[in-house]
């Protein structure tokens, strides 16, 4: 079995062994730990042996498979990877194996926790190795279904309004994006060929202009309410505060990924004449996201909310990356993800972790927290100086490369977007800072605080598996940015002949 497959087959595995022999929390995570691992020694293999293959073979896509699933629709189980989505694969598997040890201790229906938790890395891991736009779909409908429950059995507060809405606007958002896949489908004939799914085999059809711009936004839309596009955003808030620890780290860390890449993969591809049409909209309501999610930020008290809508304003700067429609930027809206989910993974963990010990998530309730918990005051401190955009951080590489590739736009709307994006890194700055003051310096505010438990032995193992990442992308991050910037360059050749007409 090849390794693209064994990915996606190693967590339904894990699920069975799960439902014939989790019984009790001991068993469930120790199954699931064992499944993590695999998938996290798996996703490492296929990082190496991607580089090694990259260097002999100028393939679109490597670990091609290709199997006919329904003949009669010409849907095809058809998969491969490229840098980009061996770089998402492997920021997933990290997430899954750190959410592991974050839920150590979870004690309601522990064995149910973990099948929907693995189901949802199942389905993002297809989603990720899929070129078949119908196989690429069913994988994101798995990953998403899983949420509902996650939310509404094992979350807090008002969680099964918060399951709801969640669910409400994503699935409403997949019909949408089924539309504009069947819209793709029934025009990748036009040529004289067959009707087909496969992304590559649309790609050679020429779809004419006028239909490009009537399915790109449709498409776009589908694609972008799970990266919290303005005003399709407000399912995200109330979702990230209400799940649980390790929901929340994979919502925002992973899920929230699938609509940046889809955006990449498939609209942007497929569609070049209907982007270069759309993009001005789009990039206002991006913008929108952007500034409005910081400013939010500010005004909120509850960790999970400042961190939930932080989250708008960072996945914002992935949607304006992509619609400035150059590889630099492009470059700075993978990195983007990547970062964005190490360093947000990372602020819920330790959110998690707070919580479990103050029984608040009120930063005005808080104080001096750097003398009773220092480990995870100091690595939230780390996580904000990243979300911030601190040089060493993965947060500065990737919006270094978004700045530079969006000032390379002259003309004076592009200017204004950039300008005004670019500020919301001083919003970012004062919410940041503003909390830290807040929750971790000057004195202690309760007697009970006093006497916090320490960091267990699982939990900083937790907190190093998603810190590493955010520190080593900032130090070395140009193997990263060359594998992914190879990749970028054949799903980059239709925009770029439109622009250079």
């Amino acid at each position: 079995m090849d390794i693209l497959t064994l990915l996606v087959v190693v967590p339904f595995l894990t699920v069975l062994v799960l439902i014939f022999f989790g019984k009790g929390l001991v068993k469930s995570r120790t199954i699931t730990l064992v499944g993590s691992l695999v998938q996290f020694g798996l996703a490492l293999n296929l990082l190496f042996a991607y580089l090694k293959e990259r260097a002999i073979n100028d393939s679109i896509m490597l670990f091609s498979r290709d199997i006919m699933w329904f003949k009669s629709f010409n849907i095809h189980y058809a998969i491969g990877v490229d840098g980009v989505s061996v770089a998402l694969i492997l920021l997933t598997a990290i997430i899954v194996l750190a959410g592991v040890f974050i839920s150590w201790k979870i004690d309601q229906l522990p064995k149910e926790f973990f099948i929907f938790l693995v189901i949802l890395a199942a389905g993002v891991y297809g989603f990720f190795i899929s070129v078949d736009l119908f196989t690429m779909f069913v994988f994101y409908e798995i990953a998403v279904i899983p949420m509902y429950l996650l939310i509404g059995i094992w979350g807090s507060g008002p969680r099964e309004n918060s399951a709801m809405k969640l669910t409400l606007m994503l699935m409403g958002a997949s019909a949408v994006l089924l539309v504009g896949i069947l819209g793709l489908y029934f025009n990748s004939n036009a040529d004289g060929g067959a009707l087909t799914f496969n992304i590559f085999e649309i790609a050679k059809v020429h779809i004419s202009e006028d239909t490009q711009r009537l399915f790109f936004p449709i498409v776009f839309i589908g694609f972008a309410v799970i990266g919290a596009l303005f005003p399709f955003h407000t399912w995200s808030p109330s979702g990230h505060a209400s799940a649980p620890t390790a929901v929340s780290m994979l919502h925002a860390g992973v899920l929230m990924k699938l609509g940046g890449y889809g955006i990449f993969r498939v609209a942007m591809f497929l569609l070049p004449a209907g982007a270069l049409y759309w993009t001005n909209f789009f990039i206002v309501l991006a913008v929108i996201g952007i500034v409005y999610g910081a400013l939010a930020a500010i005004k909120q008290t509850d960790l999970k909310y400042i961190n939930a809508y932080s989250s708008v304003s960072h996945l914002g700067m992935v949607l304006f990356a992509l619609l400035m429609l150059n590889k630099t930027a492009w470059n700075g809206a993978i990195l983007q993800s990547l970062s964005h989910g190490f360093m947000t993974a990372l602020f819920f963990a330790l959110i998690g972790m707070i919580y479990g010990r103050t029984h608040t998530r009120d930063a005005t309730k808080m104080g001096g927290l750097l003398k009773i918990i220092p480990f995870i005051s100091m690595i939230y401190v780390v996580a904000g100086l990243a979300s911030l955009g601190l040089p060493g951080m993965s947060g500065f590489v990737a919006e270094m490369n978004i700045f530079a590739g969006a000032f390379q736009h002259t003309d004076t709307f592009h200017r204004v977007a950039s300008i005004l994006t670019v500020s919301a890194i001083v919003i970012t700055a004062v919410y940041i800072l503003r909390v830290v003051g807040m929750m971790l310096m000057g004195p202690i505010r309760f007697d009970e605080f006093k006497n916090l438990p320490k960091v267990t032995w699982y939990e900083r193992v937790g907190i190093y598996l998603l810190l590493i990442p955010v520190v080593g992308i900032g130090i070395a991050p140009m193997w990263l940015s060359n594998m992914i910037m190879d990749s970028i360059e054949p799903f980059f050749k239709g925009v770029e002949v439109l622009i250079n007409k």
